[in-house]
């Protein structure tokens, strides 16, 4: 990628320049090409030294390959190394129960969410591991939080529609590689990565995917790099192998069942479908519910769960009256990480760029160790967070 060039004081706009339009889906995007083509793999990098970890604990430090894989930066789980070493793709998904189910969202690494308009959540699914799907989606548009949190990790971010005024400038950067429909505010659209796909009953909006053939292809012509930059930060620690996360952590809280909007209705994005997640010691995951019901992926039916749920909270505004909402995902603020069953309060801390990830920190100021596996993070609106709830 080899992109850090973006100046600082961008952290310092990010809660006044936000905040992009919903739109509807575009019309004017052609057919992907059916002609099958594998990502480029790229060259291993190795793990920069971490930051400081509960003394002795065993971690995932600089990554070794072994048998053809090595341990994921978003997962820390053993991949193959072509799709280990390789930038990843993020995207752009709805979440209101009028799109349900998504597909193919189970493949991801890390679901980040957030709140948007209207006072729901949407996610932005991150994938590294996407070669055998067809598609993913829908595919909506985008907010520019989402992209500040995709350039931490160094994703080649996707989506289907935008509001000119708040986002065409940063979206259209050099700094940000994208994969965009052809609609007005792109300058470079992709125009084979997207297709409509029939979905008898639904809106036209929600029928909108990311084929995955076609965004290689647009990716290629556009001239993306699939190689992380040398300055790479891994988003999380892992605990390493045969170890879990929740054996530093005996003392902390337990907390098998987590709201991030709590359990009632309010306004501050998941207080609509009132998510939940359900930890099963069993296997150690944490199950996604919503509205009512399990969250499920269209492509087999599964059910979503993580190994570690982050509570991220940001400071947030109402853009104007279009209920447009702004969230600075720069700086530092509180921050809960459950795994293993078990809650770690902490913050969360970014200063070093767009081009740098949140990371997570207990109250002694060393690095929360996560255990390996997908991530969902959960962007919590500061000025709500008296909703959330953890039991």
């Amino acid at each position: 990628m080899k992109k850090k060039a973006i100046l600082l004081f961008l952290a310092g706009i990010t809660a006044c320049t936000m905040l992009f339009g919903c739109g509807k889906a575009q019309e004017d995007v052609k057919e992907p090409d059916q002609t099958k083509e594998e990502a480029p793999a790229a060259t291993p990098n190795p793990t920069p030294d971490a930051t400081p970890v509960p003394e002795g604990f065993p971690v995932i430090g600089k990554r070794q390959e072994k048998d053809g894989q090595i341990q994921s930066y978003l997962t820390g789980e053993w991949t193959d190394v072509k799709v280990a070493n390789r930038r990843p793709i993020a995207v752009m998904i709805p979440n209101n129960s009028p799109a349900m189910p998504q597909y193919g969202i189970s493949k991801a690494g890390i679901i980040y969410e957030a709140p948007v308009e209207g006072r729901i959540t949407r996610l932005m699914a991150v994938f590294e591991d996407f070669d055998d799907l067809d598609r993913i989606g829908p595919v909506r548009s985008s907010r520019d939080y989402f992209i500040y949190v995709a350039m931490g990790y160094e994703a080649i971010y996707c989506n289907w529609g935008l509001a000119k005024p708040y986002v065409e400038e940063l979206i259209n950067r050099d700094t940000v590689q994208n994969i965009s429909a052809s609609v007005d505010g792109i300058h470079n659209p992709a125009h084979k990565a997207f297709d409509r796909v029939e979905r008898p009953g639904y809106t036209k909006e929600f029928t909108g995917y990311l084929f995955i053939e076609g965004m290689l292809e647009d990716a290629q012509r556009l001239g993306y790099d699939w190689e992380y930059d040398d300055a790479y930060v891994p988003p999380f620690t892992f605990a390493a192998d045969g170890v879990k996360a929740q054996e530093n952590y005996e003392e902390m809280e337990d907390a098998v069942k987590i709201y991030p909007g709590g359990t009632e209705g309010n306004k501050g994005g998941y207080g609509a479908y009132n998510p939940y997640f359900e930890y099963h010691e069993e296997d150690g995951l944490y199950y996604r519910f919503q509205n009512g019901k399990e969250q499920i992926d269209e492509i087999d039916n599964s059910q979503l769960t993580v190994a570690n749920v982050v509570f991220q909270y940001c400071h947030g505004e109402v853009r104007d009256d279009h209920d447009y909402l702004a969230f600075g995902v720069h700086g530092e603020g509180d921050a809960i990480v459950f795994t293993g069953g078990k809650a770690i309060k902490g913050t969360w801390k970014r200063y070093d760029g767009d081009g740098t990830p949140a990371k997570f920190y207990d109250e002694n100021e060393e690095e929360i160790i996560f255990n390996q596996g997908k991530t969902w993070v959960c962007n919590i609106w500061k000025e709500y967070g008296e909703f959330v709830k953890y039991e």
